[in-house]
């Protein structure tokens, strides 16, 4: 009820050096903040591969959000 729209997300995808669809893994969370948030949830997106991430997970998502006054 606080957030008054995402601004951005970023995900960094683990991946191989001749993987380069870092951009339709990244589509889950972006759809995911569109569910939840209808058109607040409309966002800015980078999506990053990367060699490896902490803990061993396959994806990392960040996002910053506006709050609501």
């Amino acid at each position: 009820d606080q957030v008054a729209r995402v601004v951005k997300l970023g995900a960094f995808v683990s991946s191989t050096s001749d993987f380069f669809d870092h951009p339709k893994v990244a589509n889950g969370a972006s759809d995911l903040m569109e569910q939840v948030f209808g058109g607040a949830g409309q966002h800015a997106r980078a999506a990053v591969g990367v060699a490896a991430l902490p803990l061993n997970a396959a994806v990392e998502v960040d996002a910053i959000v506006a709050l609501k006054a």
